[in-house]
């Protein structure tokens, strides 16, 4: 693949197993090394990806990104458990002929890298949890409430929910949010299919579940873990971050000023060189 393929233009490919094809999107396969594998938050397919970040990750390093089953282009049921979620995701690692990936896992993909690194532990090298907490963490199961009603506040006010889901309403994160939005809308052709109502709804419950479970024994994650988010994230709340990072025993935690949920798509520019860094060594 010519590196000067970007996230923009990359296509989507398939592979398959278990019954499943899953879609996905490769980059930066010539930097060799570990594979980074994206696992993607609550109703989002493969262009809910920041492009900044994945092609910031590709310069460096060999990014995969896929669907889950049966969300976006990947075909069968939609998982409603995260635990399932994690159990497709390692199907998919293992489809590519994966003997070990870094896990970039986003919101509701931290829960699923979480779930996968307890699960199969020798699968995984590193691991960078963004805008998610531990199972059981405050505010992770009421998260359909808070998603719904800015999907209300967002429709009667004409803009996208993730302005309000992922970015403060000062002006630095309303400016922010509008750039993402924007960056979201770069890839003009062949875009990924919206998420069903049905898998929405799968996601929903799962994360109710997952938010209600005792927290699991996360001093057995012997990896190296990066950790981060912004200082006001309405949707897994910054303490679960705090948590998070206190209860991996070998972790780094960054939290940005000024920012929500989606902090290190506010902060592209300070979070993927500080990814490089994590991920070098």
């Amino acid at each position: 693949m010519p590196q000067t393929m970007t996230w923009k233009d990359v296509s989507t490919q398939s592979v398959s197993a278990n019954g499943v094809d899953f879609a996905y999107r490769e980059l930066g396969q010539h930097n060799g090394g570990t594979p980074v594998v994206f696992l993607v938050h609550l109703a989002a397919v493969l262009d809910n990806w920041d492009p900044r970040v994945v092609d910031g990750f590709a310069e460096k390093h060999h990014v995969v990104t896929f669907d889950n089953r049966g969300v976006g282009a990947s075909t069968g049921t939609p998982a409603n458990t995260i635990e399932q979620m994690a159990d497709d995701a390692i199907t998919f690692i293992k489809a590519k002929g994966y003997k070990q990936v870094d896990l970039f896992g986003f919101s509701m993909g931290g829960m699923i890298a979480q779930e996968i690194v307890l699960k199969e532990p020798d699968l995984v090298r590193k691991l960078i949890l963004a805008g998610t907490g531990p199972a059981g963490g405050p505010g992770i199961s009421t998260v359909a409430g808070v998603a719904n009603y800015d999907l209300l506040r967002a429709t009667f006010t004409g803009q996208d929910p993730k302005q309000y889901l992922f970015f403060t309403r000062t002006p630095n994160g309303i400016e922010a949010g509008k750039g993402f939005l924007k960056r979201l809308q770069e890839r003009t052709e062949n875009r990924d299919k919206e998420i069903t109502v049905r898998a929405y709804l799968a996601q929903l419950q799962a994360l109710r579940v997952w938010g209600q479970k005792q927290p699991a024994d996360l001093s057995v994650v012997k990896q190296a873990v990066l950790v981060v988010n912004g200082d006001d994230d309405r949707m897994v709340p910054t303490i679960n971050s705090y948590d998070l990072a206190k209860r991996l025993p070998n972790s780094q935690l960054i939290i940005y000023p000024d920012a929500g949920h989606g902090g290190v798509f506010q902060y592209h520019k300070d979070f993927v060189p500080k990814a490089h860094a994590f991920l070098a060594n």
